[in-house]
């Protein structure tokens, strides 16, 4: 892998992990597209900790007020007396379904899910699900409106992001939207979610990348995952305080349909 090719792939994944267009989608398209080598899951990894970067720093202060209520939550019992703790406790439990299927299908995921047209489909999927969520649900609630039911089914939302073009923010907006939440809160919790699946994911496979060493083209990669993970997620939510999310959704359509006519000229010309 070149350090162009490096800074691509890292552009891409910091963007596409915080914009509802599946980064996983297009780290997997873009070599295959361009004629590269597909970097492998290890590096795939590797990106993801500059995401975890990203969202830790634009984050920080919420992730201290969480830290403090989840600390005071554990003094309690597990009795969640005030907002923060509520939120810290339907973080936790949000997070439990993708995490039990990402345990279960991670060798699934990592071998059976990387088609070009299974990823087509479901950016297309996806993306229409996404425009009729965003279009139709009411906008009404906040994050300190959510239910355990609520955190169950944005979880379960999330698991389904193991298929690439599904996307884990996509789907975990699309489910927010759906309950209900307003377009900045479901972007908002979505974000929060993805610090310990993100963060599960790459200490999993973390020995693995440390022993094939750390490259230039690695750490040119993570650091542009890093920052341009940050300005997606200030993007999106300066972005859809005023606008909807149709235009991610029009987005994915557009290029699930672009690929299956590139799938398809390739098996006609193959």
């Amino acid at each position: 892998m070149t350090p162009f090719q490096a800074f691509v792939l890292g552009l891409l994944q910091g963007l596409a992990e915080f914009l509802p267009i599946s980064s996983s989608a297009h780290l997997t398209l873009a070599p295959w597209l361009l004629g590269w080598e597909d970097p492998g899951l290890s590096f795939d990894v590797a990106l993801h900790l500059g995401t975890l970067v990203a969202v830790l720093w634009y984050f920080r202060t919420e992730w201290a007020r969480l830290g403090r209520a989840g600390i005071t939550v554990l003094r309690q019992r597990g009795r969640m007396l005030a907002p923060d703790q509520w939120e810290f406790g339907l973080l936790v439990v949000a997070t439990i379904p993708g995490g039990l299927a990402g345990l279960a299908l991670e060798r699934k995921a990592d071998e059976a899910f990387r088609s070009p047209a299974l990823i087509a489909s479901a950016l297309i999927a996806m993306g229409i699900i996404l425009w009729a969520a965003d279009r139709w649900a009411p906008t009404k609630r906040t994050i300190g409106s959510l239910t355990w039911r609520d955190a169950i089914a944005i979880g379960v939302a999330q698991a389904f992001a193991l298929v690439p073009g599904v996307s884990r923010s996509g789907a975990t907006i699309t489910a927010g939207r759906a309950l209900g939440l307003n377009r900045e809160s479901a972007a908002v919790f979505s974000f929060l979610m993805s610090m310990p699946i993100i963060a599960a994911a790459a200490l999993l496979k973390l020995p693995h990348v440390l022993r094939e060493g750390i490259t230039l083209p690695l750490v040119i990669g993570v650091v542009t995952a890093a920052i341009s993970g940050w300005a997606a997620i200030a993007i999106v939510l300066r972005y859809v305080k005023s606008h909807s999310y149709g235009a991610f959704a029009i987005y994915r359509v557009v290029v699930g349909l672009a690929v299956l006519a590139v799938v398809a000229h390739r098996a006609s010309h193959g």
